[in-house]
């Protein structure tokens, strides 16, 4: 595998902008010349999900509890593989390393995400997206999912960015760029 990727974690809440911050992101990365995949950690679950249950692959139709269910409450905790979405990742990026230079996982949910896929790979950058006064239209009980809050308390961030507008979004993210693209040629 090479070891000149660079590897970006986004979290946060459900909607609070994970997916607008890996467009911007992959944008600015791609200004710089890099090989930008997106790639969700999720990716095995969501397949499971569509192939097996119908789900037609639409945000607007997530079956939310259902994705809780297969992936913590019987994948983590009844099969007892806390590493089953870590370890298909892993492997996707070793693969696909081949072709990219930089991987942006926007789907990052619990501390053990974070730190394994820190220790597995070098240049590793974690960013945690939250938004001020936003209310979730998540049911309740979805809400307090460990997927939905098992960050809350987490401090080993490297970034922590405020969804306040797109364009506060976008001027957070070309520092983050800039100040990692420095650090990835420091290291090659």
């Amino acid at each position: 595998m090479k070891n000149n990727i660079l590897i970006f974690l986004i979290s946060g809440r459900a909607r609070n902008g994970k997916g607008t911050v890996s467009k911007i992101l992959k944008e600015k990365l791609e200004e710089k010349d890099f090989k930008v995949c997106e790639i969700q950690i999720m990716r095995t679950l969501k397949g499971y999900v569509k192939d097996y249950f119908g789900w037609d692959g639409k945000e607007e139709t997530k079956p939310r509890r259902m994705l809780q269910e297969i992936g913590t409450d019987i994948i983590r905790e009844k099969l007892n593989k806390p590493y089953f979405h870590i370890d298909r990742l892993t492997g996707d990026i070793e693969v696909l390393a081949n072709f990219f230079n930089a991987f942006i996982v926007n789907d990052i949910r619990l501390p053990i995400e974070i730190e394994t896929i820190k220790k597995r790979f070098k240049r590793v950058v974690s960013i945690h997206v939250t938004r001020e006064g936003y209310v979730s239209p998540l049911k309740v009980s979805e809400q307090v999912h460990i997927t939905e809050l098992a960050l809350n308390d987490y401090k080993n961030f490297d970034y922590e960015i405020v969804n306040y507008s797109l364009k506060g979004l976008e001027n957070d993210i070309i520092k983050i760029v800039d100040s990692e693209v420095m650090k990835n040629e420091i290291h090659d």
